[in-house]
């Protein structure tokens, strides 16, 4: 048996370790047609002409097909689920975001004809002799720049390109705060597009059964049902059980398979064309091209803070680059999570101002953090501007204006309720486990060697299971075998973050069952038709609230069919350790013998969700090294103490903390997805476009302070994110420390080695 908080190493690594994973990519060679798109090569162009006739003439070619085709069958478009508002109080225009491009392109790889072939040779070969005549027009990749006077118009119905306006806080109450002020820090800060580069590229496989009407999509997704409900109601238009979606082994997602894309639903309506299972496997290249990408942000940010050094109000204007379309979460991340802006801090009042802007790219969506790393970055960068500018020591600062334990529950001006957490003492425990006190001797050393050292400190908070006030629930099914062993359904989706082996210590704990007879199933609608997936730090807050509900569900129907099997009174049984028993007796059945003796009568499933959102929250302090000459800067050193809540699996949770400071530390020091001024995508491979390695990291100090929440009955907050959200503001602090002896007062990321050493030199002239 196990227990909650063992360290017990993941059941399914094994499995994927030795080869033995099943991904969309394994299963292509079961299709018996390839699908090829093509794509545009400009970035804003009116489609003049489209000719496919040589290309259906083409060796084994089954069809070639254009926007015209799409709507003869009445295909429909992808909306969002944000209908937000302009300045002047109208509806925000939603593009017409279909699956394949209409008389206009608006990305360097937006869609435009569709080829399917037997082979992926055979449809390759036919894509490359259709003609698509091209009326090119100026472009715009930049959100700011989108915005001012006389840049090109994406949709004539989104004039200056605005898409939206959204206000949160007290407008009035901020203002007042910052014209009694002491005193104001204002950054204006950059935050940079990227892209996630998961390790299996999206890939989907389409059928369809004319007998039965039914379509069936394999693929790699974190929300199976969205998926398939998505899929139903806005592309296909038809009733949502008659679409399967089935997803193995995703191989990596960080928010980018959150949500449908045009391939998915070509597959489906290809396959019905054509009568073929039709496949569809991404490039590195198309990925880079049509992949959600993430962040890509301008923020002017203000902090105010009275004559005893105490923050008054924070003042937030900030520019989301949404890209060409809206895609169903596209307007999410600038807007939904911008509440840790507050921090851990007792601000009172604060007024954020978010405005979403078209451009000539790729939609935006959630990336790991989904604008909680862009919040924290924004308040933690204030916060130590503060400290400069004040000349007060950072962690003095922080200590001065950290909500208490007993100020807790607290709501903030920005509406999040913070529930539990000790901030104060997860700060001392960070500083002390990172020798704060003996960074200057590290600091001297490194000056020997003519290397310049900085630290940072950052302390994050962040919303987990949300959206406040709207989060959702999850299923668990648990099922019985007919010889005892246990299967469990669940809704939410394992995209290699280790929810078979939380799951079965959960069921190990509550149960006592063997985890080795223990089945974990998922990512199939029609073994498990309700759902919501996996995101935003959700799977155990959720997925972890019905398992447990349904295990008191077992115990509550085991107890009356243990009664019947042990011959006495529902009253007499008690159950402990595993077992039914009769109370003052020797006579028992364990749960596994009661399963398989009553199997059908065991099955519970059970949809339920939290009590509320949660808040993770922890400390981050980092070194770095930079070598003046070269502008190479290094990563030398990282702490993170950090509350999650109750530690499922303390193994599990540190692979997370230190994936996601790996993710974050990867946009600071080196990724960035750039477009020249013509829109073409610059960094299009994995030689422009710089990914970190092993050797880039040092070896994490990674340590939990638990606090466990009242909010789900396993007490946990969710750690998915929390090490990117932190790093972010953390490795910018540290550069800046080490760089500001030499009069560099502002960087933005990424730090390459370019950009390090050319604000190094414009400092000395």
């Amino acid at each position: 048996m196990i227990k909650i908080g063992d360290p017990v190493p993941r059941f399914e690594d094994r499995r994927l370790v030795t080869g033995h994973g099943s991904y969309t990519d394994d299963a292509l060679a079961e299709s018996d047609a390839c699908m090829v798109l093509v794509r545009s090569p400009v970035a804003a162009a009116k489609i003049k002409s489209v000719d496919v006739q040589e290309a259906k003439l083409a060796p084994g070619v089954l069809g070639v097909f254009t926007s015209d085709d799409l709507d003869a069958d009445d295909i429909g478009y992808f909306s969002t689920g944000f209908p937000f508002k302009r300045p002047d109080g109208s509806e925000m225009y939603q593009p017409r975001f279909g699956l394949l491009a209409k008389g206009v392109v608006r990305f360097v790889g937006d869609p435009v004809v569709v080829v399917i072939a037997e082979t992926r040779a055979q449809a390759e070969d036919a894509a490359e002799v259709v003609a698509v005549n091209y009326d090119d027009e100026a472009a715009v990749t930049d959100a700011k720049i989108a915005l001012s006077d006389g840049s090109p118009t994406l949709w004539p119905d989104a004039p200056g390109n605005l898409a939206f306006v959204v206000e949160r806080g007290d407008k009035a109450a901020t203002e007042n705060a910052f014209v009694k002020a002491a005193h104001v820090t204002a950054l204006e800060l950059r935050i940079t597009r990227v892209t996630a580069n998961p390790i299996e590229p999206r890939a989907a496989i389409g059928s369809f059964d004319a007998h039965t009407t039914r379509y069936t999509l394999r693929c790699g997704t974190q929300t199976p049902q969205r998926m398939r409900d998505m899929l139903a109601s806005d592309i296909l238009k038809i009733s949502a059980d008659h679409i399967h979606v089935v997803t193995p082994d995703v191989g990596g997602a960080f928010g980018m398979k959150n949500s449908p894309y045009a391939e998915y639903g070509l597959v489906l309506w290809a396959a019905k064309r054509t009568g073929r299972t039709v496949a569809w496997r991404a490039s590195r290249i198309e990925s880079m091209q049509s992949d959600y990408q993430g962040r890509d942000n301008y923020i002017c940010a203000e902090l105010a803070i009275d004559a005893d050094g105490i923050f008054s109000a924070i003042r937030v204007k900030s520019i989301g680059n949404l890209g060409a379309y809206l895609g169903p979460l596209t307007p999410h991340p600038p807007t939904a999570n911008v509440g840790g802006m507050i921090g851990p801090y007792g601000i009172g009042a604060a007024h954020i101002e978010i405005t979403g802007a078209h451009t000539n790219t790729p939609p935006t969506a959630p990336y790991r953090g989904a604008g909680r790393p862009e919040a924290t970055y924004v308040i933690e960068r204030l916060v130590d501007a503060t400290a400069i500018d004040l000349d007060i020591d950072p962690i003095e600062l922080r200590r001065r204006n950290m909500l208490k334990p007993d100020q807790l529950p607290h709501l903030t001006p920005l509406g999040m309720h913070y529930d539990s957490g000790d901030f104060p003492e997860v700060l001392s425990k960070c500083v002390a486990i990172a020798d704060w006190a003996g960074f200057e001797k590290r600091r001297a050393q490194s000056a020997c060697h003519g290397l310049l050292r900085g630290r940072g400190l950052a302390y994050s908070i962040e919303i987990a299971g949300g959206p406040q006030g709207a989060h959702q629930s999850e299923t668990a099914d648990i099922r019985f075998t007919d010889d005892g062993d246990v299967t469990v359904l669940m809704g939410s989706k394992e995209m290699g973050t280790g929810h078979a082996t939380a799951y079965r210590q959960i069921l190990s704990d509550h149960l006592r069952l063997d985890p080795h007879r223990i089945t974990v199933i998922d990512g199939d609608t029609d073994t498990i038709p309700t759902g919501t997936g996996s995101f935003g730090s959700r799977t155990m807050i959720a997925g972890g609230t019905a398992l447990v509900r349904a295990t008191e569900a077992i115990i509550e129907t085991g107890k009356l069919l243990a009664a019947e099997a042990l011959e006495a009174a529902e009253i007499d049984i008690e159950f402990s350790t595993g077992a039914f028993r009769v109370v003052g007796t020797d006579r028992a059945i364990s749960l596994h013998d009661l399963g398989k003796r009553a199997s059908d009568k065991l099955n519970i499933a059970v949809t339920e969700k939290a009590d509320g959102p949660t808040y993770p929250n922890g400390c981050h302090i980092c070194e770095v090294v930079i070598d003046p000459d070269t502008g190479v800067t290094t990563l030398e050193r990282y702490v993170l103490v950090d509350d999650v809540g109750t530690v499922i699996n303390p193994m599990i949770v540190k692979g997370q903390l230190q994936g996601g400071i790996a993710q974050g530390a990867g946009q600071v020091l080196m990724e960035q997805i750039v477009f020249d001024p013509a829109g073409q995508l610059i960094t299009g491979s994995f030689l422009d476009y710089a990914m970190p390695r092993a050797d880039d990291m040092p070896l994490f100090d990674i340590q939990t302070h638990a606090v466990p929440t009242h909010r789900n009955p396993l007490g946990v907050k969710g750690s998915g994110e929390a090490g990117t959200v932190g790093a972010l503001p953390v490795l910018i602090i540290a550069t800046l420390d080490a760089l500001r002896p030499l009069g560099v007062t502002h960087i933005d990321m990424p730090l390459t080695a370019e950009r390090v050493w050319q604000a190094i030199k414009e400092a000395k002239q």
